[in-house]
Order: C-alpha cells, then structure tokens, then sequence
C-alpha cells in the first residue's frame, strides 16, 4: 500500500486540456490499484485508506489531493483506476470534480464518499452519471462498492468493444454484400452480352447454312447439264481422255455439292459404296490432276474409289494453296500393321499446335490451317466412314503433313 498526500501546486492550471488517457482495465498481475482521493481531511483519508486495504483483489496505491488544482493535476499524472471525492471542499465541489474528472476519463469510476448527504442530493449525483455514493459512517460499503464500480466499468467496456466488433463486422458484411451486388451485376452484364453474342453467332451460323443450301441448290442445275452435254459429245465423238477426265472432275464436283447440302442440313456424309479397289490408282489421278508427285506402290483396301478421290483432292487442294506450289507437295505411302497410310506431304507454312485441334471442325476457317471450312470436314468424315483415321502433324524442316490411316482387307479379316 503507498498513501500520497499532496501534490504539487497548481503545476496544471485548472481546465487546462490534456491527453484523454482510455480505459486500461483493472491492474494486472502483481500491479496496484491506483486511486486518486480528493479529500481535505487527513484523517477521512486514512480512514478510506484502512476500509479498502486487504478489502480488494489487489494491493492499493492511493493519491491525495485538497482542491482543485491539485485534482486536475492528479487527472493528468496519476492516470488513475478509480476516483473518491468529499461531496463538499472549502474551495471545491464533489459534482464539479466529477464534471472535469467525465471530461478528461470518462470510464474510470467516480464514487463519493461524504459526511452528509440528503436524498434528493443524493439521487440528483447519481442522475448525473456519478457512479455511487458512500457516507463516511458507512465505510464498509466501500470496498464493495469500489469492487461494483471496477467490475461495471469492465463489463461496460467489454460490451462496447463487442458492438464495435459488431459494427465493424456488419460493414465489413455490408462492404462485402455491396462488392457480391456488384459481381452479380457484371455477371448479369456479360450473360447479357453473351446471349446476344451467342444469338448472333446462331444468326450467323443460320445464315452460312442457308447459303450453303441455297448455293448446293444453284450449282446442280449447271453440272446436270454439264453432265448431259458430256454423254452427247462422247456419242458423237467417241470415248477420250480428256472427256473422261471431264466427266470425274463433273462427278466430283456434283458429289461435293451433294456433300455441301447434306452438311448445310448438319448430315453426316452418306453414299459411301465399299469394294476392293487399288488406292495407288486414285493417289495417281490425283497427282496428274494437280501436278504433284505420287508413288508407285499400289496397296489395295476396300472403299469407295469416288470418296477416297475427293479426300485426297481436298487434302492436295489445300497443301498447293498453303504452300504455293505444287512442286512443294507430294504423295507418300506407307504400310503399317494391319493399315495403310498415305501421307500428304507440304512445305508450306504449316499448322500452328493450336489450330491442329480445331481444323477438321465444320465451318472452320483459317489462312494457318489453310481450311476451306468444309473441305477438311468432309474428308475427315469419309475417311472415319472407311475405318480409318485422319490428323496433321508437323512435316520435318518446315510444313504440314496429313495422314490419311485405312485398314487393309487382312486386318478386316482377322
């Protein structure tokens, strides 16, 4: 226990502001309670003193002062637990101590502790935020009293610490509500823009179909009487090369058409007639068709000659359109275990790794992959109506090459 008494004159002026210190709690482990008595008496102090030593969790450490001065400056240097205070001082007052005391340390608890109080006076202290009163005959109450003070202030103190966490834990919701209203909006804006994208891209797609079909349509009326005009001049000037050669490319041209219409009604491509037929010869035609090289190898599969010829017309068609040249692609063959491949084989430009998984899908088009945006598509779906397989892969040195995999009659056998 320290007893304090006196401290030095009007060292703070009266009223002069100072740092509001905040509530730091009951002491701690093994600290004093510190409490500032602003009494006139000596003996009305120690009296306090003795009713409150051995009465409380904790050892207590208490500062005198007389008046005022000496009360502000006790505010401002002793940073205290708790305040006592006489009601009536020669020079000063109980409530007007209160009053400074509220200013500067609003949670720390004031008690007064009189000699005499009436009870409306009483009443009226308490009204205006003094935390109790104890006379001076009744000193027992103190400590009690002290022990009720300190641990309101604490639950006052742990309440509002629990609703500012609330506070701040509903903006903190309120921010995070706000931010999630925001998203939903972007997200309801881009679904927006994504249902016109997609209606677009449906319109559009509708309209290429519709061309499709309609030009199918347009062109079957040319090559029936390109073909009617081919059989009249056979009968009139006799069977030649040339007009045979013209009635294939009539033939092929007639069934691409019938391809394009079928794919323009999402079909898959049909009219495919199997029998055993020698494959060198069609990779032959071809290559005298469009001036490249074919080998001499002639493996024999079952197939329809007429789609094999259109697959590796498309597939020539577009390695001479990539690559510039026909001297920059060739034809080659190659066996493997129960299939053959044939290989169309460019130095063109190639086709880039990102493009290679879209260029056999329908209506895609790209300089890259050198697509028509069928061509590919029809060949791919031939090609798996046989059996077989169709991918492009990176040519060595520079190019593209697309290989055609078709079963061999022995692997069917088996």
């Amino acid at each position: 226990m320290t007893i304090e008494t006196g401290l030095a004159e009007a060292s703070v002026a009266p009223g002069a502001p100072t740092a509001v210190p905040t509530w730091e709690g009951t002491p701690g482990e093994g600290e004093a309670l510190r409490i500032l008595h602003l009494e006139d008496s000596e003996l009305d102090h120690e009296l306090v003193v003795l009713n409150l030593d051995g009465e409380l969790p904790w050892p207590v450490d208490v500062t005198r002062v007389e008046d005022e001065a000496g009360f502000h400056e006790g505010l401002a240097t002793t940073r205290p637990h708790l305040i006592l205070s006489d009601f009536a001082l020669p020079s000063y007052d109980g409530l007007s101590a209160y009053r400074a005391a509220h200013e500067r340390l609003p949670l720390v608890p004031f008690i007064i502790v009189t000699g005499a109080m009436g009870e409306e006076v009483a009443v009226d202290t308490l009204r205006q935020g003094v935390t109790d009163y104890i006379l001076k005959q009744r000193l027992e109450r103190l400590a009690p009293a002290v022990r009720r003070a300190l641990n309101e202030v604490e639950a006052r103190v742990s309440r509002e610490r629990a609703e500012q966490a609330v506070r701040e834990l509903n903006t903190s919701l309120q921010a995070r509500l706000e931010e999630v209203e925001r998203l939903r909006n972007v997200a309801e804006r881009q679904s927006q823009r994504l249902e016109v994208q997609a209606k677009q891209l449906e319109e559009a797609l509708n309209m290429q179909k519709t061309f499709l079909a309609e030009t199918s349509h347009e062109l079957r009326t040319p090559l029936t009487a390109l073909h009617g005009y081919l059989r009249r001049a056979e009968r009139e000037v006799g069977g030649s090369q040339t007009l045979l050669d013209a009635q294939r490319v009539a033939e092929n041209m007639t069934r691409l058409v019938n391809d394009l219409l079928q794919l323009s009604r999402g079909e898959l491509v049909q009219s495919i007639e199997m029998h055993f037929m020698n494959l060198g010869n069609v990779l032959r035609q071809v290559g005298r068709d469009f001036g490249v090289r074919a080998p001499d190898d002639d493996p024999e599969i079952v197939g329809d000659p007429g789609r094999l010829t259109q697959v590796f017309m498309n597939l020539v068609t577009n390695a001479v359109r990539v690559s510039g040249s026909p001297d920059l692609v060739h034809l080659e063959v190659g066996h493997r275990p129960g299939e053959v491949e044939v290989r169309v084989v460019d130095r063109g430009p190639g086709v880039p790794d990102h493009i290679k998984p879209k260029i056999f899908d329908k209506f895609y088009r790209g300089k890259e992959a050198g697509s028509a945006g069928l061509g590919l598509t029809i060949a791919q779906q031939v090609v798996v109506a046989h059996g077989g397989s169709l991918d492009v892969v990176d040519t060595p040195g520079g190019g593209a090459t697309f290989r055609v995999r078709l079963p061999t009659p022995e692997e069917e056998d088996e």
